[in-house]
């Protein structure tokens, strides 16, 4: 797939050959938008969390939106633009849409689908037109499943943060998340990352450091 990718950047091809890897302006957004509906199609056992920049694509949010009505569970942490609208009766009461906000620039887009099992997707691409239909990007299936594993992790450790989360209300204000539990997303990563970190460089240390990764 990545040769097939640079033959079509090099001009060596000019169709889209790949069969893991979905590439804008082809498969980007279709896939993204087939993936909302089978969720939907599973109703209150679908949920849908959604990690990017900006959403903005009108396709998107209403495949969002009809997913939503049918009871899936969807949760986006968006930290820019947003133009979908949160908690509207009948039409996104089951869409929660929060930014995270703290000492790092939040920049990742994941994606994850999960009905029975789950599926994780990292991509270069944002929720806008620019990105999945004028710009060429990339997004790939993530398949190892430890490494699935953490990616859910750092979602629903985000999803819990208490003191970097903002929720978009459906009016377009967003409220600081409250709790006596404090939770910094940004904290607990920095510090897990700290740890790998000097436990790598301790050659001593390497059975640690493999429990650690596999935590």
């Amino acid at each position: 797939d990545a040769t097939n990718f640079f033959h079509y950047l090099s001009s060596f091809s000019q169709k889209n050959m790949l069969s893991t890897l979905f590439m804008s302006t082809f498969g980007i957004k279709s896939k993204l938008l087939s993936m909302i509906q089978t969720e939907a199609g599973y109703k209150e056992k679908g949920h849908i969390i959604l990690k990017a920049n900006a959403l903005v694509c009108s396709d998107i949010i209403q495949a969002l939106y009809v997913a939503s009505s049918l009871g899936c569970k969807i949760d986006l942490l968006i930290r820019g633009v947003c133009v979908l609208k949160p908690k509207l009766e009948s039409v996104s009461e089951n869409i929660s849409v929060y930014s995270i906000v703290g000492k790092y620039l939040e920049h990742p887009r994941i994606y994850y689908f999960k009905h029975d099992e789950y599926q994780t997707y990292i991509s270069s691409a944002d929720l806008m037109p620019r990105n999945l239909i004028r710009r060429v990007e990339l997004m790939t299936p993530i398949v190892d499943k430890k490494l699935s594993t953490k990616v859910q992790q750092i979602l629903f450790l985000q999803l819990q943060d208490t003191q970097l989360r903002w929720e978009l209300q459906s009016d377009g204000e967003y409220k600081k998340v409250l709790s006596e539990q404090k939770i910094n997303s940004h904290n607990i990563l920095e510090e897990y990352i700290t740890k790998l970190y000097n436990l790598a460089l301790k050659e001593k240390n390497k059975d640690d450091y493999s429990k650690l990764i596999k935590k």
